[in-house]
């Protein structure tokens, strides 16, 4: 009988613990993901507020005005073409062409949809209809211009598609955001966005491309914390490696480096050298030093929807693993995701959560929510990490790949990708460069991604032009940043 009834408490207990354990599960859900379920087209109760409410308005961080609803019930965007242009695929379009923007996320919040007692009480007084919350953003709405003019102002850039992501890599605050070709949502026609190639689709969270040598860093990470001979032995580069007989590894313009250490293989992005590592570190070592930076992940942020990047599961073939050292193979990855790992390389090894909301305020001005940074997961050693900046300020700084990133009086370090897909069986190259400031009180990363670029064309000789002018305008505008 005492068996019996320890047994039964055992069982209640157990009942006990998963009832908790479900229902602290239901309320991180709730709080982290809420927006999404009830942004949702099928909501029945928002499509019944967007009738009774009057949608908030949405500020960039430096208070200004992004979107604001009129007296006719319009929503009106900023005056300028052009920031409309570069934040459409953050704030969102009327038509809701564009996927996961600040106006569907956010919309239980933009709409009011838990009003507190001082909203009745300001709405009584002031003889007003029901108002909902204002929103501001962790983005600088002049730096999202200028990052989408950048693009323009290179001649090997201009009129390309691409991406860019800048960030606070100290707390995941998304500084700018944008994607290429963009639209101006106060001028859209059917003649205009067929002329343009894909323009909803959000490049920076949306696009799964191969990342090119921007991956050595995940390689370069691999061979330090699993110790690699290769990390401190040196590597005579011929300038291929025949890993199969249908299968020869290549260096840009097939030039042969000679001996070579880790740091100047870094520097001067040779491909032989970090296939012939990810051979000797083998398929299991790779998916791991990858997984540890994200790859294979589900990606789930409370105020983004990023699509997950992919790194081959399993045994590869040689030939695969080889490619995959230098960043190519079938890896996948968006913009977004480098910037987090860039971010996290800077940050000793840290990897942040994303943010675009910074708070939220009613309509009375009180507070509803506070931004808070917090950590997302842990891709490398201190120690590691400490070694890949080096790694990365020579690639800048040392006359290596990424010279062209270089700004007077910033600490820029980072890493250049060139890499190849397939378009509709069409081969197209990507240009990458991504890269941070060391100093600490403008803790930037940032990534740009150029599509379709010409061939000879790098990631050195393309986005990393674009990256320069936007660490110029975040070193003349600190205060806008910080």
């Amino acid at each position: 009988m005492k068996r019996q009834r320890y047994r039964i408490k055992l069982i209640a207990m157990l009942l006990i613990l998963c009832f908790l354990g479900l229902a602290a599960w239901g309320a991180w859900s709730v709080s982290h993901y809420g927006n999404r379920w009830f942004s949702h087209a099928g909501n029945v109760r928002l499509n019944a507020l967007k009738k009774e409410v009057t949608e908030g308005d949405i500020l960039d961080r430096n208070g200004i005005l992004l979107a604001h609803t009129n007296e006719n019930g319009v929503r009106v965007f900023r005056e300028s073409a052009a920031d409309r242009s570069s934040l459409v695929h953050i704030l969102g379009d009327r038509q809701r062409q564009i996927a996961n923007t600040v106006e569907s996320l956010q919309a239980g919040y933009l709409y009011g949809y838990q009003s507190s007692l001082p909203d009745a009480v300001y709405r009584l007084i002031r003889k007003t209809g029901r108002c909902g919350n204002n929103v501001s953003l962790t983005i600088d709405a002049d730096l999202c211009t200028e990052a989408a003019a950048a693009f323009m102002r290179h001649e090997k850039t201009g009129g390309r598609s691409g991406a860019a992501v800048v960030m606070n890599y100290r707390t995941g605050e998304i500084l700018a955001m944008i994607s290429l070709p963009s639209f101006d949502p106060d001028n859209v026609s059917e003649e205009i966005i067929g002329a343009l190639d894909q323009p909803y689709w959000n490049r920076a969270l949306q696009a799964q491309v191969p990342p090119g040598s921007t991956f050595k860093m995940v390689t370069a990470a691999a061979m330090l914390s699993r110790g690699s001979a290769g990390a401190a032995d040196p590597f005579v580069c011929s300038g291929s490696l025949e890993v199969s007989d249908t299968f020869t590894v290549h260096d840009f313009s097939g030039v042969s480096h000679g001996t070579l250490m880790l740091s100047q293989a870094f520097t001067r992005s040779c491909n032989v050298f970090f296939a012939s590592q990810a051979l000797k570190l083998g398929s299991d070592a790779m998916q791991a030093a990858a997984e540890d930076f994200g790859f294979n992940r589900n990606f789930l942020f409370r105020d983004l929807v990023v699509s997950n990047s992919a790194y081959p599961r399993g045994a590869q073939s040689p030939a695969a693993l080889a490619a995959s050292g230098y960043g190519q193979s079938a890896i996948t990855l968006s913009p977004m995701h480098l910037c987090l790992m860039t971010g996290a390389v800077a940050n000793d090894g840290i990897m942040m959560e994303p943010r675009v909301v910074r708070s939220v305020r009613s309509a009375s001005g009180a507070g509803v929510l506070s931004w808070s940074a917090a950590s997302l997961m842990t891709v490398c050693e201190p120690s590691v990490a400490r070694q890949l900046q080096l790694l990365m300020k020579d690639a800048v700084q040392g006359g290596g790949s990424g010279a062209a990133a270089a700004v007077t009086t910033l600490d820029i370090r980072g890493k250049t990708g060139t890499s190849e897909s397939t378009d509709h069986g069409s081969k197209v190259n990507y240009g990458w460069f991504t890269g941070y400031n060391a100093q600490t009180d403008l803790p930037v990363a940032v990534t740009v991604l150029v599509e379709n670029i010409p061939d000879g064309e790098t990631g050195g000789t393309t986005a990393a032009r674009i990256v320069k002018d936007i660490f110029t305008y975040i070193r003349n505008h600190p205060d806008r940043v910080q």
